[in-house]
């Protein structure tokens, strides 16, 4: 009952993912009277994200960080796709230099889920890196993306340096009524590795394109999944900041 309840609570924390997936695998398989299909991508989204916040499923502060993601998100999409990293070849009228904006989503999908597995997990941190620390490691994890293309790749010495700011810090989440915990760290891993499978049937319905995929689909390399790792770490330390801001504007209940 315990794993099921916990099933049944991830699933509806990936609803927003699931909706962008969907919409991708439905946009290639039919075929659209009018328009592009990246235009009919965005338009989708963007009804979904409005109908989840009209229903409840997402909360208007929750809404506010899938935002920032989704700007953050974008900002790395015209930098990767200028420097020719993958691309998007399909035409549409809502690229911006190439990249078109439904693309955003993808970041701020998960941004949705960790907000909201968040909020029905009840997560909370232990022995979080003193103030400060964590804010500095994920603006370097973030620069390295751009940086590693002119000088050299820092992301292996990143991911020892997550090891050692994080290695006093667990996470507990409850399902019903028990609670549960495990390294912070595992869990950035193991979240790492469920993108990297949503990244694979990302490109097989031709969300984006590796510059290897052009010819034919196949696996994206298994090393991507240190990329969405540390990808992973800017995300939880930006939503937990955000959080730590939130709680301390909000005034102490008597």
């Amino acid at each position: 009952m315990q794993l099921l309840h916990f099933g049944y609570q991830q699933a509806v924390s990936c609803l927003f993912a699931v909706c962008v997936f969907g919409t991708l695998a439905l946009s290639k398989l039919l075929t659209l009277p009018a328009g592009h299909r990246y235009d009919f991508i965005l338009v989708v989204l963007l009804l979904v994200q409005v109908m989840m916040v009209a229903s409840g499923l997402e909360t208007k502060d929750e809404l506010k960080v899938i935002c920032v993601f989704h700007l953050i998100g974008l900002a790395l999409e015209l930098y990767k796709t200028h420097m020719g990293s993958w691309t998007y070849p399909e035409a549409s009228w809502s690229k911006v230099f190439g990249v078109p904006l439904y693309s955003g989503f993808m970041y701020a999908s998960v941004a949705s889920y960790l907000c909201q597995a968040w909020r029905r997990f009840n997560l909370s941190m232990t022995g979080w890196p003193a103030r400060g620390s964590a804010a500095v490691l994920g603006t370097l994890i973030y620069l390295n993306f751009f940086t590693h293309h002119f000088l050299p790749d820092f992301r292996w010495v990143l991911m020892v340096l997550v090891f050692v700011v994080f290695w006093k810090t667990w996470v507990s989440f409850t399902v019903r009524d028990r609670t549960y915990r495990m390294p912070l760290s595992l869990s950035f891993l193991l979240i790492g590795f469920f993108i990297w499978v949503a990244e694979n049937i990302a490109t097989f319905f031709g969300a984006w394109q590796y510059p290897d995929q052009e010819q034919s689909w196949h696996l994206v390399g298994i090393q991507k999944i240190g990329s969405w790792y540390l990808l992973v770490i800017i995300s939880i330390i930006l939503v937990a900041q955000l959080k730590r801001v939130k709680e301390a504007r909000e005034p102490s209940r008597p």
